[in-house]
């Protein structure tokens, strides 16, 4: 099964939240309520400005990603 990068999920404990969760690696959770990420797993292969630099491109996919999703959905 081919999994996308990127996907959109709510919670009913946390109704005020949407969380973008990022299946590649890194795997982290973005809470776009307050924009608090949390890395599932750190990268051993990068060092820390590597990893800033990394985590910064995809953060901004991340909104992209929520953008396009956001427009898609007003469209219907």
């Amino acid at each position: 099964m081919e999994l996308p990068k990127f996907v959109l999920a709510d919670n009913t404990d946390f109704p005020d939240d949407i969380f973008i969760i990022h299946l590649d690696y890194p795997r982290f959770i973005i809470n776009l309520r307050d924009d608090e990420v949390e890395i599932m797993e750190e990268p051993e292969d990068l060092d820390e400005n590597e990893l800033n630099a990394e985590m910064e491109n995809l953060i901004v996919l991340a909104n992209e990603f929520y953008d396009r999703e956001v427009a898609r959905y007003e469209k219907q």
